[in-house]
């Protein structure tokens, strides 16, 4: 199992009733062109580290980090911002023009979400398993190029039908990103450095929410009737505009993994380094698909109880999954202007709780990561114990529409907590990770169905009341996986002893 450091650590003292004796903190090896290195099996933790945890390192590994950052974390996130940009425009466009010039007065808006989450249901385990067999800066650019293509297509539509069939392959495209990326993070940052890598690429999905909102406000203003075109159809053409130039950016900066990395920024000391990183972390490289591998990975906990934890987050927060707020603003008479950008100050409070429970998660928690979750659950069962009561003030509506930016900021956590967990198999990594992804959209893809049907906007009594359950499920689920792994770990710990 990978080294954990949290305050949920298991040592030797809690097996003997004693403390275990010191060990050494470092470990020195030779890299193929016979440098050597020096990198701390430990990482130190002084009070730097909790400005960021680069500070403590060496100066070899810092100038590593800074390269590593500089790239995946520009790629991540820019990456992360088109996907979100072009998963999320449907709605600003549907509540900009789009409805009335496509006549959508049904419960189209939900169709068209559920043909998305059809296609990124569909796409994402098989991606994520080729992620393990086929270099990650070939197959993420690629897809992002194809789904960047798509969306520039629904400008010209017609028809719902039209629609349906591009947000299908559009979500097929998309599904390789997010659980790919949060596969390679895990493949190259170690416990005290993953939460805040996670974190910081999830928050910049939340930033592409807010930017869609206001270039839908941009463009209904100074491009509406421009060459032909409507502001909402101008919408998906600027997003298309945007996304292309960051897709192609990665086949030439994507790093792959540090067993098979090419990337031409790092020399060679560089990724022996980064291999050494991932062994002392007990994070394995990739091996062969074997029948006994897939019973060991379907025989634990891992896959289901990490899944249900990430069913229970991506499908607790309606309130700012759906456009809620938007049709609430809509029907209490606010501009197409205002309608979408005041519900950018709930993406906005995302962003910054998401960066503060990854800080406090990788510092004050030490490593911990179930504290943030079980505090995010906690304000979802206020939040919309509120609004499923709906006749309150509107400036506690108001507060419990902004607020809703704190549930939908523990997903990188998640994926963190599963990469630690997984650590010692690389394959399990992958597809619990894909598995993650996949079976919240599974969930998402007729939820919403059920519980936010746009005819009963913007009320959503179901979806409130069914909000509340689900995040009691999330606490428990938090409290329960870490209840095992801590008992896992110390079961291997106990088996290790008795080898010694």
């Amino acid at each position: 199992m990978s080294k954990s450091t949290d305050s949920d650590v298991v040592t030797k003292g809690d097996i003997q009733g004693q403390s275990s004796s010191p060990k050494s903190f470092s470990h020195e090896y030779n890299s193929d062109s016979q440098s050597t290195e020096l990198v701390q099996e430990q990482p130190k933790r002084s009070w730097r580290s909790y400005v960021w945890d680069t500070l403590d390192k060496s100066p070899e590994e810092r100038r590593f980090l800074f390269k590593l950052d500089a790239v995946i974390l520009t790629l991540a996130s820019l990456g992360y911002f088109i996907k979100y940009l072009d998963q999320v425009n449907i709605t600003n466009a549907f509540v900009s023009g789009m409805k009335e010039d496509l006549k959508l007065f049904g419960n189209e808006l939900n169709y068209m979400q559920t043909c998305w989450t059809v296609g990124y249901v569909i796409g994402e385990i098989p991606s994520n398993l080729l992620l393990t067999r086929i270099r990650p800066s070939i197959w993420i650019p690629a897809c992002e190029i194809v789904w960047a293509i798509l969306t520039i297509l629904l400008a010209k539509c017609k028809t719902t039908t039209q629609v349906y069939v591009l947000r299908f392959f559009i979500g097929l495209a998309e599904s390789v990103f997010y659980p790919g990326m949060q596969y390679i993070i895990g493949s190259w940052y170690r416990k005290d450095e993953l939460a805040k890598r996670s974190c910081i690429f999830h928050a910049s999905g939340a930033i592409g929410t807010m930017f869609s909102g206001y270039l839908m406000a941009a463009v209904h203003k100074n491009l509406a009737g421009a060459g032909g075109f409507k502001g909402w159809q101008w919408l998906f053409i600027i997003d298309t505009v945007i996304s292309l130039p960051i897709a192609i950016s990665g086949f030439f900066l994507m790093p792959d993994l540090p067993e098979i990395t090419k990337a031409w920024y790092f020399s060679a000391d560089e990724i022996a380094l980064a291999k050494e990183r991932m062994r002392l972390e007990g994070r394995a490289p990739r091996a062969p698909y074997t029948k006994a591998k897939f019973k060991k990975i379907f025989s634990s906990w891992h896959i289901y109880l990490l899944t249900a934890l990430y069913i229970f987050f991506n499908n607790g927060n309606g309130a700012s999954g759906q456009p809620a707020f938007q049709l609430w603003l809509k029907s209490k008479g606010h501009s197409i202007t205002e309608v979408n950008t005041y519900p950018t100050i709930t993406a906005a409070i995302t962003v910054i709780t998401t960066l503060i429970y990854a800080w406090t998660s990788d510092t004050v928690f030490r490593g911990a990561r179930w504290p943030p979750i079980v505090f995010s659950g906690l304000v979802n069962i206020v939040i919309y114990s509120s609004l499923a009561a709906w006749n309150i003030p509107d400036g506690w509506k108001w507060a419990c529409f902004l607020l809703a930016g704190f549930g939908g900021g523990i997903s990188g956590l998640t994926f963190a907590w599963a990469h630690e967990i997984c650590g010692d198999d690389n394959e399990e990594r992958a597809l619990v990770t894909g598995t993650m992804n996949e079976m919240a959209y599974v969930i998402q893809a007729w939820l919403p169905l059920l519980i936010w049907q746009q005819v009963e906007a913007p009320v959503y009594h179901k979806g409130y009341m069914t909000s509340i359950f689900i995040a009691v499920a999330m606490i428990v689920t938090a409290f329960l996986i870490r209840f095992l792994h801590h008992k896992e770990r110390a079961n291997n710990l106990l088996t290790q002893e008795q080898n010694a």
